[in-house]
């Protein structure tokens, strides 16, 4: 190989090097600059590639970071000179530009990544487009990759991601971290936001290259890194580290998902179980409960040795019921009933539930469970074969299928937990 391509090898892994570290970082910086996302973006997909050109000139930059954030300002600016028609406009423009030629983009640019979390995570984006952007945006994750996780084509997902930029530029949403009468409820949905990044690639059969569950983690600890000691930031961390140190037992050698009562413990990552402990601890001592330090206190009794504190999940679920009297909690709360020989109790429960999550795998899995308990076994099978239909993948699958075989070949009950968790 000849000098000239070893140096353009070396320049491309240089600049994919600073884009898979400092995406979010750029991105965040650009917009705050800019004031739009797309052009943002194409901004920065201009200075990375005039980086090919001139780095392979001229030498890697000693800080390569701000070497594109500079370019791709330019770059932002003079997209936007070419498609400003209006004298105000242009006025504004050089406003902008005026400023910061002023002060300068320093080597050392401040981090504006909290602001685009809070951005991407605006409630007046649809729940689906809240996540798909802060996994552009922040993560860098490709449009075909966000798709390949919502088994959404390409284009659609593409479409999605257009209208959520437009939508924050057409309803002037500010590039901000909310204001202290805003905080509360704002922060609950970028956490909302971000645990069902993590609850998405948890269910997911294939997120590609792209571990959803980990992008979730990084992005809950940069919450956590950007504004320190608020508790709720830290019970969503917690939640997320117990749910992940389990991962390695959750699939049983036969293929399907492992309840955690049943999961081999030797198995869990007991690193990740010991820093959860650790924050969550920390998060209680803040005395301000709220439900996503609940939701880890109830995590934390699943695991409990030797087996789940069901009586403490009870009373952890009647605290979060009153924070948030969702059909989804009322139902994770008639599990644990159910689990404390309350299945009539339980299951009357979920009766009342049907109406709102008659399309909700779970309900008709925790159904099934509970029909099975109180040795309805025709039932039992029905809404297994239902909850078999919709389950979310195969391991799930294989779970339920065990559980109906037994049904239909020995019409014995089957005591084991729900997988729910």
């Amino acid at each position: 190989m000849n000098d000239a391509a070893s140096k353009a090898i070396a320049v491309q892994k240089a600049i994919d090097d600073v884009i898979r570290r400092d995406r979010g970082r750029l991105m965040a910086g650009l917009i705050a600059r800019l004031g739009d996302f797309q052009t943002a973006e194409d901004a920065l997909q201009e200075a990375s590639i005039s980086a090919l050109s001139h780095w392979g000139r001229a030498g890697i930059p000693s800080s390569p970071a701000a070497w594109l954030m500079k370019v791709g300002f330019n770059s932002g600016v003079s997209q936007i000179r070419s498609k400003a028609r209006e004298a105000k406009k242009a006025m504004e423009l050089e406003k902008v530009v005026e400023d910061h030629v002023r002060i300068g983009i320093p080597d050392d640019f401040p981090d504006e990544r909290l602001r685009l979390i809070f951005t991407c995570c605006h409630p007046i984006l649809e729940e689906k487009s809240r996540i798909a952007l802060t996994l552009r945006t922040v993560c860098g994750l490709t449009t075909k990759e966000i798709a390949r996780a919502f088994l959404d084509t390409e284009v659609a997902m593409g479409q999605r991601l257009s209208r959520a930029k437009a939508k924050i530029r057409s309803k002037g949403i500010e590039f901000s971290v909310p204001e202290p009468e805003q905080w509360s409820d704002r922060l609950g949905t970028a956490l909302s936001t971000l645990y069902l990044i993590f609850t998405t690639g948890y269910v997911s059969e294939d997120t590609g290259p792209r571990d959803l569950c980990r992008e979730a983690l990084f992005l809950v600890r940069l919450l956590e890194k950007l504004r320190p000691e608020q508790p709720e930031i830290e019970g969503a961390l917690a939640l997320m580290l117990f749910a992940e140190a389990r991962q390695p037992a959750r699939i049983a050698p036969d293929g399907a998902s492992a309840p955690i009562a049943e999961q081999n413990r030797e198995l869990w990552r007991k690193d990740l179980i010991t820093e959860g402990r650790d924050i969550l601890v920390r998060a209680m001592m803040r005395r301000r409960p709220g439900p996503f330090q609940i939701k880890a206190a109830i995590a934390d009794c699943h695991m409990s040795d030797p087996m789940p504190d069901w009586p403490q999940m009870s009373l952890l679920y009647e605290k979060l019921w009153r924070l948030e009297p969702t059909p989804v909690v009322t139902l994770n709360w008639a599990v644990v009933l159910a689990e404390l020989q309350h299945t009539e109790l339980a299951l009357q429960k979920l009766t009342e539930l049907q109406s709102a999550l008659s399309d909700f795998q779970p309900w008709h899995a925790a159904r099934a469970s509970m029909l099975e308990k109180l040795h309805q076994f025709p039932e039992a099978a029905a809404a297994y074969r239902i909850a078999i239909y919709k389950a979310p993948n195969a391991a799930s699958r294989v779970f339920l299928q065990n559980k109906l075989r037994r049904i239909e070949n020995l019409g014995q009950p089957d005591d084991s937990a729900n997988d729910l968790a």
